[in-house]
C-alpha cells in the first residue's frame, strides 16, 4: 500500500501515472487485500487493528480510478470495513455508489501467478464458504502499522512501559503521558491512528509538557528578527509569476508552460517561471532569491488553494523584504485542473484567465500593515463534560484563569452514565477526581445551570453574556473560547424500546453496572444490537464507540456469570487499534457474533419471558431466533443542539449537527473563526481518551494566543461606502468570518476589521458596489498606467 501510494503520488516514481511495476502497463483490474499484518496472530503476532488501512485502501481505490484513462475495476477484499472517523462513512458510501469500487467481504486463500502473463489469480471464500477465483492485473496489500525497532530501543532507554502490542502504554485519562513522568507520547507510537488524531495528540502532548514548564514560560524566549521592509513608494509594479506543476495534479491537465509563456505577455510582469512544487522549501528559497535578483515588488503564485498555502508564501515575501499583502494566488488546481480533468485545452485557457485576473489584481495592491490588538488572557470553556473539564483544568494548570459554563446542574456530562473504559479503568472514580480538582482550582470559576445568551467581540477580546438560573445576566470577558458542548444518546424508536422493560440502551445498561444491580446476575441470555440509529440514511455516520462499548459490556456480563449466553448482532465490528484485543477476548470467552445486513435488520417481538430476536445468520443463510431476557441497543451519539452557540461565535456545523473544524488534518481543533476552538462529542463521537486528548490539543492551540499580550489582525480588510450601500445583506450572509453586520442606527452594512480576513468575497458579491478592500488605490495605479 505504501508503494502504491507513491505510484499514485504526483512526486512518485511514475509522476502519478498509474502503471504496474512489472511491465509498466496501465492496470485494468486492481485488488486490495485488507488486514495484511494486522488482526493476524498466525504470521506476525499482530492481534491489533491498524486503524488506518480500510480508509487508505478506499482513498487509493478512488484516486486510482480517477487516474485511470481507460476505466478501472477495483475490488477491496475485507473482513470488517472500519470507516469510523469523521465523514469516513460518507466517503465509504461514495466509493461504493459513486465511484463503483467493489467491496467483497471474504477471506483470501491464495494468490497465484497466471501463466504466460504478469496477472494474478486470487482464490477466496465468500460469506457462506464458497470458493471463488478472479484474475487481477495488480494486487495491493493493505499493510498495517507496527512499532519500529528504533522506537523500541528508545522506549527501553527511557524505561517506558509498553502494551502487549508494543505500543507506548498510557491511560485513558492521561492519553499522552507515558509511564515515566516528564515523557510524553503522541502519534502512532501511542497506538495505530490516522493523521487528525496524530495531530491532536501532538498538540495535546505539547500542552502537557507546557504545564510542567509553565513556571519558566518565556524565560528563554528569543524574538525573531524582522526583515526590514523595502520602501516601494513611487515604483511601478514589477510582478513575478510562479506557475506550479504540482506533479500531475495541475500539469496532468493544464499546459503550465503555455500558461507561463502567456503570462510573460501581461502588463507589469517582469518574471515568469514554472516550478515542480511551489510550496517546497527549495522553491521558497528560490522565490526569495528571484525577488531580490529581479527587483520584484509583487508576486503571483498559480498553484492550489490559498486557504492552506497563502500564509506560507506571504512569509516568504516578508523574509525577502516585500510587504506580504503584495501577493496573490491563482487557484488553478481546485478551481481548474481538478474539475476540468477531461478537457485539458479549455482547462489551460481557464488557467490563463485565472492568472491574468490575479496579475491585474496584484498590480493594484498597495502595502498594508497588520493591526495589533490587546489580548484578554482569560478563557471561556463552554461545556462541563470530560472534554470541557480537561480543557479548563489544562488552561488553569498553565496559569490562566478560566470561566467554565455548564448548562446542567452538575459537572460530568455523559461520563456520569459510563461504567468502565475499554482498558478496564473505573470511569466514575476518575470522574469524581476530575470534578474535585476543578472545584478546588482557584483559577477556575464554575457556572452551573448556565447558558450563553450573547457573544460580541473577536479574537483576544470576546464579551459573552451568560444567564444562570435564578440570577441576572453576567458579562464574561475572555480572549479565547473552547466549545465542548458534548452530545447525547439517541432514543430509539424501534426494537420495542420504551415498550418492553427488558429492552434498554447501552447507557442504561451502564447505569445498572454502576449501581451493581443484582438482577444482572440473573441474566441467562443477553443480546446486543449494533448501529441503532447510526449508519442510517438519517445519520450516515458511525458513532465510533458503540462496538467496543458493547463488547466490554458483554465481558462484564460474562464476568458476573460465565454461563450467560451473550450475542452481539452487528454490521461491521469496529474495534479499531488495540481495542481489537478486547474483541478477541470476547470471542475467547464465548461471546457469539452474528452479522446482519442493512436490508435485513433483526426483528424483535415480545416473548413469554423476555424478548425474541430473529436475525438471518450470514453463514447459514437462514433465520434464527434468540430468546433473551436482556436486549441492549447500541444507539447513536447525537450532538447537542448548538444553533445559538454556532450563531454567537459564527462557527459552522455540518448536516449531522457536529461542529466543522477549520481543516480536518491541519487544524483539527480550531475553527475558521480566530480564537475559537473545539473538542469532545460536539466535534464527532469519540471515546474518553480521544476526547481528553482533543481537549488538551485545543488548549495547546489556545495558549499560543493567550500567552501573547497582543494579537495581529489582518491589515487588508473590507470597507463599506455607506452612500452606495443598499442594505441588501448579501455581505452579511456570505462572509465566512462574520465580519459584516448592520449598523443599528443607519441600517447600513459595516465591517468589523478584527474579524475580516480580506478575502474579498463580500466585495465580489456586493450588488451595489459599496464594498472594497483597504489597500486598493486604483486612482494612483491607473494614473501610472495612463
Amino acid at each position: 500500500s505504501m508503494e502504491f501510494e507513491r505510484i499514485l503520488s504526483a512526486s512518485g516514481p511514475t509522476m502519478g501515472h498509474l502503471t504496474r511495476p512489472s511491465d509498466h502497463k496501465e492496470p485494468k483490474k486492481i485488488a486490495f487485500l485488507q488486514c495484511v499484518g494486522s488482526r493476524d496472530t498466525n504470521h506476525c503476532n499482530h492481534a491489533y487493528c491498524s486503524s488506518v488501512c480500510c480508509m487508505y485502501a478506499i482513498k487509493e481505490s478512488v484516486i486510482a480510478k480517477e487516474h485511470s484513462k481507460n476505466g478501472l475495476d477495483v475490488a477491496i477484499f475485507y473482513m470488517d470495513m472500519r470507516t469510523h472517523g469523521k465523514d469516513f462513512e460518507r466517503y465509504y458510501n461514495s466509493a461504493k455508489d459513486k465511484h463503483g469500487v467493489r467491496f467483497i467481504r471474504s477471506r483470501v486463500h491464495t494468490i497465484d501467478p497466471v501463466p504466460g502473463s504478469d496477472d494474478l489469480k486470487i482464490a477466496y471464500a465468500d460469506n457462506v464458504g464458497e470458493i471463488h477465483e478472479e484474475e487481477f492485473d495488480l494486487v495491493v496489500l493493505s499493510v498495517g502499522l507496527e512499532t519500529s525497532t528504533d522506537q523500541l530501543e528508545l522506549a527501553k532507554m527511557f524505561n517506558l512501559n509498553l502494551s502487549a502490542s508494543e505500543f507506548c502504554e498510557t491511560s485513558s485519562f492521561a492519553p499522552t503521558s507515558s509511564s515515566k513522568p516528564g515523557v510524553y507520547v503522541c502519534g502512532a507510537f501511542q497506538g495505530p491512528k490516522d493523521i487528525p488524531q496524530s495531530v491532536m495528540e501532538a498538540s495535546a502532548s505539547a500542552a502537557a509538557a507546557g504545564i510542567a514548564l509553565s513556571p519558566a514560560r518565556s524565560s528563554l524566549t528569543k524574538v525573531r528578527e524582522n526583515i526590514t521592509e523595502r520602501d516601494m513608494r513611487g515604483e511601478k509594479p514589477r510582478i513575478g509569476v510562479f506557475v506550479c506543476h504540482c506533479g500531475i495534479n495541475i500539469a496532468g491537465v493544464v499546459d503550465v508552460a503555455a500558461v507561463r509563456d502567456y503570462v510573460k505577455t501581461l502588463p507589469y510582469v517582469a518574471y515568469a517561471e514554472t516550478n515542480l512544487y511551489s510550496c517546497s522549501q527549495d522553491t521558497q528559497d528560490l522565490l526569495a532569491k528571484v525577488i531580490k535578483e529581479q527587483n520584484l515588488n509583487r508576486v503571483v503564485v498559480a498553484a492550489c488553494t490559498p486557504r492552506t498555502h497563502e500564509p506560507l508564501f506571504q512569509e516568504t515575501l516578508a523574509q525577502a523584504g516585500i510587504n506580504k499583502y503584495l501577493f496573490e494566488m491563482a487557484n488553478i488546481r481546485n478551481q481548474d485542473s481538478w474539475i476540468h480533468g477531461n478537457d485539458p485545452v479549455r482547462a489551460t485557457e481557464k488557467a490563463k484567465d485565472l492568472v491574468r485576473m490575479a496579475v491585474a489584481k496584484v498590480a493594484l495592491l498597495e502595502p498594508v500593515k497588520d493591526t495589533e490588538l490587546p489580548v484578554n488572557q482569560n478563557a471561556l470553556v463552554l461545556g462541563g463534560g470530560l472534554a470541557g473539564m480537561n480543557a479548563a483544568k489544562t488552561l488553569a494548570d498553565s496559569g490562566l484563569r478560566v470561566h467554565l459554563v455548564e448548562k446542567s446542574e452538575r459537572l460530568g456530562g455523559q461520563a456520569l452514565n459510563l461504567y468502565k473504559t475499554w482498558k478496564g479503568e473505573n470511569i466514575q472514580e476518575e470522574l469524581a477526581g476530575t470534578i474535585k480538582s476543578i472545584e478546588q482550582n482557584p483559577n477556575i470559576k464554575v457556572y452551573l445551570n448556565s447558558e450563553l445568551t450573547n457573544v460580541d467581540g473577536f479574537v483576544g477580546n470576546f464579551k459573552s453574556m451568560i444567564k444562570t438560573s435564578g440570577n441576572p445576566e453576567e458579562l464574561l470577558e475572555h480572549g479565547v473560547a473552547v466549545l465542548a458542548t458534548g452530545g447525547e444518546e439517541y432514543r430509539p424508536t424501534e426494537y420495542l424500546y420504551g415498550q418492553h422493560d427488558r429492552v434498554m440502551t447501552s447507557l442504561e445498561l451502564d447505569r445498572l453496572f454502576i449501581q451493581d444491580d443484582p438482577k444482572l446476575n440473573d441474566v441467562k441470555t443477553a443480546v446486543f444490537i449494533q448501529c441503532v440509529g447510526s449508519r442510517e440514511p438519517a445519520r450516515p455516520y458511525c458513532s465510533r464507540v458503540c462496538c467496543t462499548h458493547s463488547i466490554e459490556s458483554a465481558l462484564q456480563l460474562k464476568k458476573r456469570n460465565p454461563n450467560t449466553n451473550v450475542f452481539i448482532i452487528y454490521r461491521d465490528i469496529r474495534s479499531y487499534g488495540e481495542r481489537e484485543l478486547v474483541y478477541k477476548e470476547a470471542r475467547a470467552q464465548g461471546v457469539i457474533f452474528i452479522r446482519y445486513d442493512q436490508e435485513n435488520k433483526p426483528q424483535v417481538t415480545a416473548g413469554t419471558d423476555g424478548v425474541d430476536i430473529t436475525v438471518i445468520d450470514h453463514v447459514l443463510g437462514r433465520p434464527i431466533t434468540l430468546k433473551a431476557d436482556l436486549l441492549t441497543l447500541a444507539s447513536a451519539i447525537l450532538p447537542h443542539k448548538v444553533d445559538d452557540v454556532s450563531q454567537f461565535f459564527k462557527v459552522p456545523v455540518n448536516a449531522d449537527g457536529f461542529f466543522i473544524e477549520a481543516h480536518a488534518k491541519l487544524r483539527p481543533v480550531e475553527f475558521a473563526t480566530d480564537g475559537v476552538f473545539l473538542c469532545g462529542l460536539g466535534h464527532y463521537p469519540k471515546p474518553i481518551d480521544e476526547s481528553i486528548a482533543q481537549a488538551q490539543a485545543a488548549v495547546s492551540r489556545a495558549i499560543t494566543l493567550l500567552s501573547q499580550k497582543t494579537v495581529q489582525v489582518s491589515g487588508q480588510v473590507a470597507q463599506v461606502d455607506a452612500f452606495c450601500c443598499s442594505s441588501c445583506g448579501i455581505c452579511v450572509s456570505i462572509c465566512p468570518y462574520s465580519a459584516p453586520g448592520f449598523n443599528e442606527k443607519t441600517a447600513k452594512a459595516e465591517i468589523n476589521p478584527a474579524l475580516c480576513k480580506g478575502c474579498g468575497l463580500c466585495v465580489a458579491s456586493c450588488r451595489s458596489g459599496a464594498l472594497h478592500l483597504k489597500g486598493f488605490d486604483t486612482g494612483q495605479i491607473f494614473a501610472q498606467i495612463e
